[in-house]
């Protein structure tokens, strides 16, 4: 595991998988709520995100940026707190547990066990004490979402970007517009599910590949 951080608020938990690609877990430590961006793989992707906040006193919030079980199976060690994601994540989450697990359960890394998001939403959250926006942007699934740093001008994007064009679930139309969205934002700092950090110069790349 690699931690890294961003900027002065926020920290990059990268995981290798056993067939060698990179997972990120992404915490934001804010003025009111220690933000946890996806769970990756199960508890042992989240016990040492417990350790590094242990003295922090401040709640946690967890967000599952869309349904895939790389990023929601540690969900059950956080079951305790609020889970945010989109509406259509938790429904999908729920509907294709038993086929994700069945396919996939030699990535299992410590305990996984089902935790639905507790609180969901259609087109947006925001935190305005930590200055953090959630917003409904569907490209790699029909339920992504991304978490916007506006204090750091950070930006997580899960799954819509991978190494750069990121396998689409979902109708193109609505993962360009997604990248529009993208361009009209105030962030210099991009963090996604399993790339390094890149820099907003990405979404122009991209767009012009499309």
């Amino acid at each position: 595991m690699r931690i890294q951080k961003i900027k002065n608020r926020g920290t990059l938990f990268t995981y290798t998988t056993s067939s060698g690609w990179d997972l990120n877990v992404h915490l934001i430590m804010s003025e009111k709520y220690n933000y946890i961006i996806d769970t990756g793989l199960g508890s042992l992707s989240i016990n040492p995100i417990k350790e590094y906040i242990k003295d922090s006193n401040k709640p946690i919030i967890v967000i599952n940026t869309h349904y895939h079980w790389d990023h929601i199976w540690g969900n059950g060690s956080l079951r305790n707190y609020i889970i945010i994601s989109h509406k259509l994540c938790r429904e999908m989450i729920e509907s294709k547990w038993k086929d994700m697990m069945h396919k996939n359960k030699q990535y299992c890394y410590g305990e996984v066990e089902m935790n639905l998001p507790n609180l969901v939403f259609e087109k947006e959250l925001y935190f305005p004490e930590d200055k953090i926006r959630i917003i409904y942007t569907p490209g790699h699934t029909i339920d992504s979402v991304s978490v916007i740093d506006e204090e750091e001008k950070v930006i997580n994007v899960g799954d819509n970007i991978d190494e750069i064009i990121p396998s689409i679930y979902c109708e193109k139309d609505l993962y360009i517009d997604t990248l529009l969205k993208y361009r009209n934002m105030d962030f210099d700092t991009c963090i996604s599910g399993h790339n390094v950090i890149l820099g907003k110069e990405i979404i122009e790349k991209i767009l012009s590949i499309l």
